[in-house]
């Protein structure tokens, strides 16, 4: 299926949304709750899985699309916005997390992007979010994504979400980068994913890294993202003080009782 053509704006800085322009009759897909604004000539309508195969009637395909994003750990439905209006209009969607929005043209990419699970935000309708396996051992049991990844498929624009600041490289034939498993993003259908395990004990106990790092092996395109969402999720509820964390008046004159008359304390 020939995907949409859809133009638009990525805006802000640390905290992006992107602002899609569509023609008349022109649809986006996207993750729901994902929307952030939409001007009136936009309906929305929830579908099974991808909207790739809403084309047809077919039951079987809409169960099989909306099946895939079950296995990659997403909602069966997605959420269609078409214009409906006779002259150009917009629809925006907003990153869950503190970070960048990453526009891919899967056209410049032999019509095929794999990415980690959650980082899908919106596309224009036509591209398939499917599943990848991996058949590797190591992957599947230590590559942080287990053996199933997203496989974005078209030749659409797709447009993907991660943390801090980006990093997209570019792999030469045969070479290799290693990427600890969380900042690993996406990449294209021809790099080659493994794991290997950090080499020394004391790395590997002390190291802080993990005992094991992501290898990505060229030719291909990489995106690497600087802070995993599991990354900050993991210092906040360290720093909490439910769970043994310094809470936020540890320089107040008063301390904790600082926290009782401020009402910071929960008995």
């Amino acid at each position: 299926m020939q995907s949409h053509e859809v133009d638009y704006t990525i805006n802000g800085d640390d905290i992006q949304y992107v602002e899609i322009e569509l023609d008349p009759q022109e649809v986006v897909m996207a993750e729901p709750g994902s929307m952030m604004y939409m001007k009136e000539e936009i309906a929305m309508e929830t579908v099974f899985g991808d909207g790739s195969h809403q084309s047809d009637n077919s039951f079987l395909g809409k169960m099989f699309s909306a099946g895939k994003r079950v296995l990659t750990g997403e909602n069966l439905f997605m959420t269609a916005y078409k214009n409906q209006g006779y002259g150009k209009s917009h629809v925006s969607f907003a990153a869950p997390m503190p970070g960048k929005i990453i526009p891919i043209d899967l056209r410049a990419y032999q019509n095929k992007v794999i990415c980690q699970k959650d980082s899908f935000l919106c596309a224009a309708k036509g591209v398939q979010v499917g599943i990848e396996f991996n058949r590797k051992i190591g992957v599947g049991l230590f590559g942080g994504e287990g053996f199933i990844m997203q496989k974005l498929e078209g030749d659409g624009m797709v447009f993907a979400n991660a943390g801090g600041t980006i990093k997209k490289m570019q792999l030469r034939q045969e070479q290799t980068l290693k990427v600890d498993t969380g900042c690993l993003v996406a990449f294209t259908g021809g790099v080659q994913y493994d794991i290997e395990m950090v080499k020394g004990i004391k790395n590997a106990l002390f190291g802080g890294e993990g005992l094991f790092l992501a290898t990505l092996r060229g030719p291909g395109t990489v995106w690497i993202q600087s802070l995993p969402f599991s990354r900050m999720a993991d210092r906040i509820i360290s720093s909490a003080p439910k769970m043994g964390g310094k809470s936020r008046g540890e320089g107040s004159i008063l301390g904790g009782l600082g926290d009782i008359v401020m009402g910071d304390n929960n008995f």
